[in-house]
């Protein structure tokens, strides 16, 4: 059995975590599995979006806590433990820095890491019946795979801190009220995630990509450097293919490639 499959709908590429009868759960397997499918997006240019959801009905319980048992028997090394996270930080860096718009579908628990596999995506789409959780607390352990990073950035520094000395479930809507999610499904969360992918289609990926790249370390950088990135990052945009036939499309004035769907009222 796979336990990262990947699929493809157009120019949308589908991450699906498939260990359904664990929820989801991050075992060194499905981690590694990351780690290889992740550079394989970055560089095919055909991706101009990703979608990552879960299979049977659950986005990702977080760790295997059941390989967390296994660890503790036997002699422990601390630096082990401390390479361990390091390793699971390199790819989820490439995720968090992928220069391509990410979706998450969540439906069930997204709970621990992967709460924070959840906010490594640029927008969130949530089912009814998902339910976020930093459970961490629960077990004696601090956030990781960047929880203490990207939560307090979602949500502010009071909020996070609450969910994680809590370790309390958040539901679906006071996630949305919160800023967790940005957006809650009326059907299909998948399918949704996957329409609302397809409106990349037509964008200016590597446009978008620089952009993301940016704010995605504006908190902690000094303004000027936010400013020095922005001018390097716009000499680049002005001599791509994109911006030349975007400009003569709107002096033509011709419907331009790449337009955001109006909402319906």
């Amino acid at each position: 059995m796979t336990v990262l499959q990947l699929q493809r709908h157009g120019s949308t590429a589908v991450l699906t975590l498939n260990r359904p009868e664990q929820r989801n759960a991050l075992d060194l397997e499905l981690r590694q599995a990351f780690a290889d499918a992740i550079p394989q997006l970055r560089d095919d240019p055909s991706v101009r979006a990703v979608v990552i959801t879960g299979a049977g009905g659950h986005f990702c319980s977080g760790g295997d806590v059941k390989g967390m048992a296994q660890a503790l028997e036997g002699p422990r090394d601390i630096f082990e433990g401390r390479e361990r996270i390091r390793k699971i930080h390199r790819w989820f860096d490439e995720l968090v820095d992928l220069e391509k718009p990410v979706v998450a579908a969540v439906d069930g628990t997204a709970f621990g890491a992967g709460m924070s596999l959840a906010l490594a995506a640029d927008f969130v789409i949530a089912s009814p019946r998902a339910k976020f959780c930093a459970v961490f607390a629960r077990i004696g352990y601090v956030p990781d795979m960047g929880l203490m990073y990207l939560l307090p950035r979602a949500i502010g520094l009071a909020r996070a801190k609450e969910l994680v000395f809590s370790a309390r479930v958040v539901d679906a809507s006071e996630a949305l009220a919160l800023g967790l999610v940005q957006q809650l499904s009326q059907g299909d969360v998948v399918q949704e995630a996957i329409a609302f992918a397809a409106r990349f289609q037509h964008a200016p990926t590597e446009a978008l990509g620089l952009a993301k790249g940016v704010m995605n370390h504006a908190f902690e950088s000094e303004r000027r450097s936010v400013y020095a990135q922005e001018a390097a990052a716009q000499a680049m945009c002005r001599e791509s293919e994109f911006h030349q036939e975007a400009v003569r499309r709107f002096l033509a004035k011709e419907a331009p490639v790449y337009q955001w769907p109006e909402i319906q009222k």
